[in-house]
């Protein structure tokens, strides 16, 4: 049987600029610049679908050309959109910068998003999906934080399995609060950076602290590939072979391939093979979103 996964993020419109050399502050930097639909609840989202999962997307954006936009794209990568129109704020825009080794630096303004409310998750949803899956930009905010929360609580409450990317080390102001607040998710998708914030340790096996907590934790751990922690020990994978043009949206990508062998009762290892498969897709490509040769 399938599962169908509810995801709760932003959809965005990422505009994602690639400098060959440093930024000149107060000058011009020449740039190749590209316009796409991102977020990375709509990231997740898409690549779920790019591995036939059935998924909804749960967001809040504006009523603007890049809301209608996101959805288009999205319904026509094969997600259904669970959207709440906000009439006072715009779609969330995230500007990207991206150097000549691929590595992105975010500029971000969640608009719509940080205004997101328990009210937004239609009940329906969840009594027909398996697992909810969160991220975590929706707990970084203090608007959308107890809507998020509230989420994870009803999920788990309709018997759901549910996980949270933390999405981000430089936002995190209270580690310890953040850990706390999650207790009961049984599965948590930090990278190295976000990690160590959350233990103090760059090490996978630090994530064994967690797990009074978290049932489970995946670390992703960039070009080494990525770890999986539980009651049990620790599993590793190498990272997939392949270049890195744009790293931005490698770890959603991660998370989809992860949860989609993770949800179909796959042991450890195969699950982590099958994010940083995907991971190395995302990472060879110009932008968050799966290849359109595949929607």
């Amino acid at each position: 049987m399938s599962n169908t996964i509810v995801v709760v993020g932003d959809a965005a419109v990422d505009v994602v600029a690639r400098h060959a050399g440093p930024v000149v502050h107060g000058g011009d930097s020449r740039a190749s610049i590209s316009v796409t639909t991102g977020g990375a609840g709509a990231n997740t989202a898409s690549w779920l679908a790019y591995c036939g999962v059935s998924t909804v997307l749960v967001a809040r954006v504006g009523d603007d050309v890049a809301g209608r936009q996101a959805r288009e794209e999205l319904t026509t990568a094969g997600v259904r959109c669970a959207f709440t129109i906000d009439q006072d704020a715009s779609t969330a825009c995230v500007v990207v910068l991206v150097d000549g080794d691929g590595q992105r630096s975010m500029l971000p303004d969640r608009g719509a998003g940080k205004r997101m409310t328990l009210a937004d998750l239609d009940p329906a949803l969840l009594a027909e999906a398996d697992h909810l899956h969160l991220s975590g930009y929706v707990l970084l905010d203090d608007s959308s934080r107890d809507a998020g929360l509230a989420m994870l609580a009803a999920a788990r409450t309709g018997g759901l399995t549910t996980s949270v990317d933390p999405q981000s080390a430089g936002l995190i102001t209270d580690p310890a609060g953040f850990v706390s607040a999650l207790a009961g998710v049984d599965l948590l998708l930090p990278n190295l950076d976000e990690l160590e914030v959350l233990t103090g340790s760059r090490e996978p096996a630090g994530a064994g602290g967690l797990l009074e907590v978290f049932g489970a934790v995946a670390v992703t751990t960039g070009p080494a590939g990525a770890s999986w922690v539980d009651r049990s020990g620790t599993e590793s994978v190498p990272a997939a072979p392949g270049s890195c043009v744009d790293s931005t949206g490698a770890g959603d990508a991660f998370d989809a391939g992860l949860l989609d062998a993770w949800l179909a009762g796959k042991p450890a290892a195969e699950c982590l093979l099958a994010g940083v498969r995907l991971g190395a897709l995302a990472v060879g490509q110009v932008g968050a979103q799966p290849p359109l040769s595949r929607r």
